[in-house]
């Protein structure tokens, strides 16, 4: 025990991508007794303990969740979180940032290209962070990854955040983007006009609403990849209530989200442009949707992927039940969350091949 306790303020003295790289290489029940150590107030047994631990010493610094009162301070609070857990990036043969003029107005985006002498497959990005948080280089990683292991093109996409852009600014931004991206497919040497979108939480949510948008144009995406959406502001379900605390997405995230995007803006919280499950989902393109176990999304993400099926839509459904939302973005520090994020870029791809 006193080693433990060693190793704990050892570890607690770091920063935070050294201290869980560090638990990263201890075995569970190694992990499992720091959690004890830390007094993690919470029992999730099924939870990997890597994150036990990260939690347990958030919360033991007093912090909580991700988006606060201040916009701007849980912005700027979200990118240093993020570049603390940063390591040496995936290399990705050509990463160059762009401006896109649309007709919403100039935005930036970043390409990433594995094989720039290939024409390949196009997946347009849109990041997670509640709408309100995130950036291009909050997820630069994940982008990595996915063009590495999936062998596609990358567009990440750099949209107007909440609570200053409205939801409908926000999705007419995304929506404009994709266009971009199918009218220059051929100076980006878009492998037979295959043209995916794809994003994390909020990101996801922006997938999912684009993608009912677009279903009748001629730049519908060929395919979407949801990565734990955000998809009903409305309802409440079951896994809401038990996970609402001690993980990385609270219920008190979800109520900010919701004030910041939503009621800023009147929205209803059932309309399609927030909630794509309660929009058409007749026609739409393949999906591909993967939940986390312990999210307080979860089974809205498994609900909205059920009712894809019902309307005939191609659907792969996955659960990773000892992850937490926000994992695809743990890949720096957690070599679990790294194997699952390349198993799922390879998935979706031979997903994509056999229904395109």
């Amino acid at each position: 025990m006193v080693a433990f306790s060693r190793t704990l303020q050892t570890v607690l003295e770091k920063s935070q991508g050294t201290a869980a790289r560090t638990l990263d290489r201890l075995p569970s029940f190694a992990q499992k007794s720091l959690v004890k150590i830390l007094r993690y107030p919470h029992q999730y047994p099924e939870l990997d303990p890597l994150i036990q631990c990260m939690m347990a010493a958030q919360l033991r610094q007093g912090n909580s969740g991700f988006v606060g009162e201040d916009v701007i301070r849980a912005r700027k609070n979200f990118d240093l979180q993020m570049q603390s857990l940063k390591a040496k990036p995936t290399p990705v043969k050509r990463v160059e940032d762009l401006r896109l003029p649309l007709h919403s107005g100039t935005i930036f985006a970043r390409h990433y290209h594995p094989a720039p002498n290939k024409k390949l497959p196009m997946l347009v990005y849109y990041h997670g962070g509640g709408f309100v948080v995130g950036s291009l280089d909050s997820h630069d990683e994940v982008c990595r990854l996915l063009a590495v292991h999936a062998k596609v093109q990358v567009l990440s996409i750099d949209y107007p955040l909440a609570p200053e852009a409205s939801p409908i600014k926000l999705i007419q931004t995304c929506e404009d983007a994709l266009a971009w991206v199918y009218q220059n497919r051929r100076q980006l040497k878009i492998l037979k006009n295959r043209i995916a979108v794809a994003g994390d939480s909020a990101g996801g949510n922006i997938s999912a609403v684009v993608s009912q948008r677009s279903a009748h144009k001629v730049y519908a995406p060929q395919a979407q990849l949801l990565l734990y959406p955000v998809v009903d502001f409305k309802s409440r379900h079951p896994s809401f209530y038990a996970y609402k605390e001690g993980l990385v997405l609270t219920s008190e995230d979800v109520d900010f989200v919701t004030h910041y995007y939503a009621d800023t803006h009147q929205m209803a919280l059932d309309d399609p442009i927030i909630s794509p499950t309660y929009g058409k989902h007749d026609k739409l393109a393949p999906a591909f949707v993967i939940t986390a176990g312990h999210d307080v999304l979860h089974d809205e993400g498994e609900i909205y992927a059920h009712k894809l099926r019902q309307r005939g839509v191609k659907v792969h459904y996955q659960e990773y039940g000892d992850q937490t939302h926000g994992f695809v973005n743990l890949t720096p520090v957690s070599y679990r969350a790294k194997k699952y994020v390349i198993e799922i870029s390879k998935n979706f791809r031979k997903f994509w091949d056999k229904h395109a």
